[in-house]
């Protein structure tokens, strides 16, 4: 499809709509508020993405290399199909087209970084007169591409806070924490995009990760290499299928089968809760612990149903003794472990447990400080954070929003903005040209700058006329979303 189709169908028309003689439009992206207590500030990502794959890619392919008279007709029949009888005209369209690239400039923060609720994330404004009309052209793409990957960095930075803290309080092996929050959420996301723009927000605070495809998207988009950095990763596990198709009566059968011969060394990953799962954590493992034991590596235990923060630590109101424990005090005593010089508990290294349903910021912390009132280290458990965490938001949870501050007609310049009176505040925009400046580790927005000024900020060109100016890795951005974290927990 002819990529200026990618858009709300109101949009078409603005250009006619400005003032007569406007030849610039200068607006900026910006999360307006939080609607998750106790987050204000939110992780960018997503911008080198959007303008790869969409400003780049899909341009060159589906528009400038097509002949300039079957993007026309194809525009035109979409339109007045569209709308009916109109004049958008085409005129703007071929001139687009034979100028060969878009004219455009986008400045932006670095990606990775933390910025404070209604401080712009980057700016974007025409570079030719004749195509002010671009800018705000593109906010529903541009919209809808990069929320989620800034939503998914954001959440995915919590649990790291979250995990990190209490690793620090209980563990020995702090590092764990890269595995330890686990993505699971693909089949629920909203399509395959979806799915890998929210794995890739996950990878810079994690490792772990069920999404296979975000590993080749972070390659594409973010020069990753999956030979040389680990990108993202997981383990050999089984799913209900498996154990149901060995039957309920030779269940037992069917976990030695698996780490004796299937898997007689390395990570394996055993769903046990497709049946009984105390039975499983009571007599089975008991009885397979010299197997378990003899392996080079660690089985699993995964629990998936119920309340995960009762499985996981013990519920005291529980019926049975087992369900009173929970699976990490079942676990060390059929396996035993280690104290460590925190004084809490660790799991032999033979054997662990991951829960892979239902977690959310705060079942996290409760297992986490749950655990830690049991005497046990925190990493003893890897949480599976899903599409329940992933998909449950909108563009409306950071309330992100592209929006002109400023503009040109007759050459001069017009300071925008929009203040509703019958709002509550969140939709008050900034003002004029703006500057970014940095200051104890804080971005803070400055509006009604002049241009000298609006250069001098924080904001840095990294698409210009066509051209990629700056070409990141996904280790850099790492770097800055994983160092903040650690400023945090130290």
């Amino acid at each position: 499809m002819n990529p200026l189709l990618y858009t709300d169908g109101y949009k078409v028309d603005h250009r006619r709509q400005y003032p007569n003689n406007t030849t610039l439009v200068y607006s900026n992206w910006t999360p307006r508020k939080s609607r998750i207590q106790g987050v204000e500030k939110v992780v960018f990502f997503g911008l080198q993405y959007f303008i790869k794959k969409y400003i780049i890619e899909e341009f060159k392919t589906n528009f400038f290399n097509k002949p300039k008279e079957e993007i026309c007709k194809q525009y035109s029949r979409r339109i007045n199909n569209y709308l009916g009888e109109n004049s958008v005209g085409i005129e703007h369209i071929a001139a687009l087209h034979d100028l060969g690239y878009i004219p455009m400039t986008f400045k932006a923060l670095p990606e990775g970084v933390e910025v404070p609720i209604r401080v712009p994330m980057f700016t974007m404004y025409n570079t030719l007169p004749e195509f002010f009309w671009l800018t705000n052209y593109f906010e529903t793409l541009l919209s809808t591409t990069v929320w989620l990957p800034c939503n998914s960095a954001t959440i995915a930075k919590q649990y790291r806070k979250i995990l990190d803290k209490y690793a620090q309080e209980t563990s020995s092996v702090p590092e764990m924490v890269d595995w330890q929050g686990h993505d699971f959420s693909m089949r629920g996301m909203a399509g395959l995009e979806a799915a890998e723009m929210s794995a890739a927000g996950h990878l810079l605070s994690f490792t772990g990760t069920d999404t296979i495809p975000a590993v080749d998207f972070l390659e594409k988009y973010y020069n990753a290499d999956s030979d040389n950095e680990l990108i993202g990763g997981s383990v050999a596990a089984t799913e209900h299928s498996v154990m149901c198709m060995g039957t309920n009566s030779r269940e037992e059968e069917t976990f030695k089968r698996l780490i004796t011969e299937v898997y007689p060394n390395g990570i394996v990953s055993i769903v046990s809760d497709t049946w009984d799962l105390w039975k499983v954590l009571t007599e089975y493992l008991p009885s397979l612990k010299e197997e378990v034991m003899a392996r080079d590596g660690k089985v699993v235990i995964r629990p998936d149903s119920g309340d995960p923060v009762d499985i996981i630590c013990g519920n005291p109101n529980g019926k049975t003794e087992a369900a009173q424990k929970g699976v990490i005090q079942l676990l060390w005593e059929v396996f035993g472990g280690a104290t460590n010089a925190k004084g809490y508990k660790e799991l032999d290294s033979h054997i662990g447990a991951i829960y892979g349903d239902s977690i959310t910021l705060e079942r996290a912390t409760q297992i986490c400080e749950r655990l830690k009132q049991k005497g046990f280290a925190s990493t003893n458990v890897v949480l599976g954070i899903g599409s329940f965490t992933y998909q449950y938001n909108t563009r409306d949870t950071f309330g992100f929003a592209m929006k002109a501050t400023y503009g040109e007609v007759d050459g001069e310049g017009r300071a925008i903005f929009k203040d509703p009176i019958t709002d509550d505040g969140t939709k008050k925009s900034a003002k004029g040209l703006l500057k970014i400046t940095l200051k104890d580790g804080e971005y803070k927005l400055h509006d009604q700058v002049s241009w000298e000024e609006e250069q001098e900020g924080e904001l840095r060109e990294v698409f210009r006329n066509g051209k990629l100016l700056v070409d990141e890795k996904l280790s850099e951005i790492r770097l800055r979303t994983r160092n903040r974290v650690l400023e945090l927990t130290e």
